[in-house]
């Protein structure tokens, strides 16, 4: 029998991606670092913090981030599980809108203020824009998410090299079968605060440049997922039809197999 697996942008069934919140001035050392390795990562903004003492300046959000994908965290930082839902809404719409100004492009990510929700307010996120919003629960798995709006990372970056070195010893499909995503997140100004930026700096380095792994950001990561999910497929089997507008991988009779956007293909010639 012909087993379907997915894979990443490719015909890769690994994936990387970076998630830093709240905009400190750590953030350039750490954006130039991601720059030099050709990583992709995703900032989460509070646009009300800009140009306070220790957080980016409003003009520089643009160029700083550019290449990489700027993502809500609320305007003020509250906990937003204590707040009433008008403000709830007012905090990630006037984010939105102030990113939105500054990056020209649909801010459709976010992150949980202090890592606080609860599944009133993960579904009122959802009402508002938002496809994805990432938690603080570390999961210690290379699992993609199930519910986008409550998205569990892999580690904190102070466990990165212990789950890098796994995710690089993984084996390929069909032995691990699964898609598998390392998500690290953290905040740029606890290296500081540690004094271990030679930690990022060596994990960096040691993940630059694979040909086995799809480097992308949150909401790349969310679409194409996304994308899979939308897969037609005929009741046989042999047929699949891709609705959406970029291609997306899929193994058959165990090779890897693009379809391309609006594409629908044959799987058993």
């Amino acid at each position: 029998m012909n087993i379907l697996l997915n894979l990443f942008p490719g015909g890769l069934h690994k994936a990387l991606t970076f998630s830093y919140d709240d905009g400190r001035t750590q953030d350039r050392k750490l954006v130039d670092l991601f720059n030099r390795h050709r990583l992709k990562a995703t900032f989460h903004l509070n646009s009300g913090k800009f140009d306070e003492d220790g957080y980016v300046k409003y003009e520089e959000v643009a160029r700083l981030y550019a290449g990489h994908e700027v993502s809500a965290h609320t305007v003020t930082h509250p906990f937003l599980e204590r707040i009433p839902r008008e403000r709830l809404m007012m905090e990630v719409l006037d984010d939105r809108g102030a990113l939105e100004e500054l990056t020209g492009y649909p801010v459709r990510g976010m992150s949980y203020p202090y890592g606080a929700y609860t599944e009133e307010v993960a579904d009122a996120i959802g009402s508002l824009g938002i496809r994805y919003c990432r938690t603080v629960h570390s999961t210690g798995t290379f699992t993609v998410p199930q519910r986008p709006l409550t998205w569990h990372p892999t580690c904190h970056h102070k466990q990165m090299k212990e789950h890098g070195e796994a995710f690089l010893a993984l084996d390929p499909p069909p032995h691990y079968a699964n898609l598998a995503l390392l998500y690290v997140w953290g905040h740029s100004y606890e290296f500081d605060n540690d004094g271990n930026w030679n930690e990022i700096e060596e994990f960096c380095a040691t993940f630059a440049g694979r040909s086995d792994i799809w480097y992308a950001t949150n909401i790349e990561i969310a679409d194409y997922l996304e994308a899979l999910r939308r897969l037609e497929f005929s009741v046989g089997g042999t047929l699949v039809r891709n609705p959406s507008a970029g291609s997306v991988w899929i193994t058959a009779n165990g090779e890897a197999v693009e379809i391309a956007g609006g594409e629908t293909k044959r799987l058993d010639g």
